[in-house]
């Protein structure tokens, strides 16, 4: 197992700085933020070029790891994989395919995305389409010899009630993605925060659980008894405020750390366990934004064998 990080909470660096910052760190690899351009919501950034992406950037992309030590654990680029405008659907699917040539061409094992929901049909109206479209993803991906991974986020922000905007919340819909043939960025602060427990999912899927996000989850009962498990109505000007939760670096909210790792280890685990850095408490400027990566660095790594 590795310890890696994702590149997204540093929308502003470039990939050589976030490389020399993480390897000095004692990180061992990363998790390469690809977007197009930043901006669309927090946490996402355009760290490889991948629409223009050639051997040429290719080789100095391995030349900078090489350089610094650092293993290239996936590419990630998280979006609406069936949004409901067809042309934003059809950009998203192109540069998801951008992504996994990239991919190809550095030796990279995995891509990251999400399968995304139409919010304005039923969970049931979608996973017909997701079985319709979602196929040719896959065997792109599988004739390059990239695994696309999926994230469990539940992304209620999508959503214009806070319900679920990515189908891929549970592992009741794991299952139906594996079937599609898709594999698992497995992230246990999700599934906290809606009630199931993440050490308990390893064992089950151990064998499609390929990478793994390392991000805690704060819950407060508290508030949970005033806005209930579907957090506030009310959210202002942002989608994501739930009002009883909010995301944490390792080490400071829910998560059962030493038990996650140990089970891990336990059924197999030998990929990256990347720390997704989205804590408000430890965010705003870069000087901030690092020291959560070094707190995140400090509770994982003394439970990381070698």
């Amino acid at each position: 197992m590795q310890l890696g990080m994702l590149t997204a909470c540093l929308p502003q660096w470039s990939l050589e700085r976030v490389a020399a910052w993480a390897a000095d760190a004692g990180y061992e690899a990363l998790e390469v933020a690809c977007w197009p351009s930043t901006g669309g919501r927090d946490f996402e950034a355009a760290h490889l070029p991948v629409a223009s992406f050639g051997q040429r950037e290719a080789d100095r992309t391995r030349e900078l790891f090489d350089e610094h030590g650092l293993g290239l654990s996936a590419l990630a680029y998280y979006e609406n994989n069936l949004h409901p405008d067809p042309e934003r659907r059809e950009e998203i699917r192109t540069h998801l395919k951008r992504s996994i040539d990239a991919a190809q061409l550095l030796g990279v094992p995995c891509v990251g995305t999400f399968i995304g929901r139409d919010p304005t049909r039923s969970v049931a109206d979608n996973l017909a389409e997701g079985e319709r479209v979602l196929p040719e993803l896959v065997d792109y991906a599988g004739e390059r010899g990239i695994k696309l991974i999926i994230e469990n986020c539940v992304m209620e922000g999508w959503h214009p009630d806070g319900y679920p905007g990515n189908l891929a919340y549970s592992p009741e819909l794991w299952e139906w993605m594996f079937s599609l043939g898709f594999y698992l960025n497995w992230d246990p602060s999700h599934l906290t925060w809606i009630g199931i427990d993440p050490v308990e999912t390893i064992a089950p899927y151990a064998d499609r659980i390929v990478h793994a996000q390392a991000k805690d989850v704060e819950l407060d009962p508290r508030e949970r008894n005033r806005y209930g498990f579907f957090g506030k109505v009310g959210k202002g000007d942002d989608p994501w405020d739930m009002g009883w939760w909010r995301y944490r670096v390792p080490g400071r909210g829910q998560v059962n750390w030493p038990k996650v790792v140990d089970r891990l280890y336990e059924h197999g685990f030998t990929g990256t366990l990347s720390v997704e850095h989205e804590d408000p408490i430890w965010g705003g400027d870069d000087e901030r934004i690092t020291q959560g990566l070094k707190i995140a660095h400090g509770t994982l790594r003394p439970l990381i064998v070698g």
